[in-house]
């Protein structure tokens, strides 16, 4: 039990957190929902999940002192995974609301066009673009579970490695060094998604082992 990688799960009052955690257990983690920001500073890996409005999640962050022990884990180095508006709240603003994003992505959150139903709700396909740890393993065009009605919109394309047509092809996961972020939820698209979260604890406890975290 002690070797187990530690992973917390950021509670800011907007994730879907139970399954979230129930998909790391699974995969062999020590997983725990938490809205003390010394929890999350201590912990080997950081899961950001999320549903709900930008403005209200952001304030809830910030009330809570989240932003930044969130921010100072990308930074260090340590494994993050952000999950649906865990990936939208990487960007620096949102078109739901005037509340500034974290930041740690330039670019803007946007509203799905019109002409098809909206929230974006079901199963989709994400073609996959570049390889990350954290991606490995998942058949092409995999399909996975989406409910959102905003996507986002990186300045730099070069951190985006999934997308997916939903009236446009937008970005569906970003990925650099250390972080991933999908808009889709893994913990509700089956085998395939708990790939993602296998794939996540394993680079979990590689990174531990490398000591590549300060």
């Amino acid at each position: 039990m002690e070797n187990r990688p530690q992973i917390a799960i950021v509670d800011y009052q907007a994730g879907n957190l139970r399954s979230v955690q129930k998909a790391l257990e699974k995969t062999g983690a020590t997983a725990f929902p938490t809205s003390d920001p010394h929890a999350i500073s201590a912990a080997d890996g950081v899961v950001f999940p999320g549903q709900g409005a930008c403005n209200s999640s952001m304030r809830h962050i910030r009330e809570l002192g989240l932003e930044k022990p969130i921010k100072d884990s990308i930074a260090s180095g340590k494994p993050f995974l952000g999950v649906c508006l865990g990936l939208q709240l990487l960007l620096e603003h949102s078109d739901e609301g005037d509340e500034p994003c974290l930041g740690i992505l330039k670019g803007r959150v946007r509203k799905l066009p019109g002409g098809q139903k909206i929230p974006h709700m079901g199963w989709n396909q994400v073609n996959f673009r570049q390889e990350h740890p954290v991606l490995q393993g998942l058949p092409a065009d995999s399909y996975f579970y989406f409910v959102h009605s905003y996507y986002a919109d990186p300045e730099d394309a070069s951190f985006i490695v999934g997308t997916t047509t939903y009236g446009l092809d937008f970005c569906s996961a970003v990925a650099w060094d250390n972080v991933t972020a999908v808009q889709f939820h893994p913990e509700k698209s089956g085998d395939v998604g708990l790939v993602i979260y296998e794939n996540f604890v394993k680079f979990v406890e590689q990174t531990k082992a490398a000591g590549a975290w300060r």
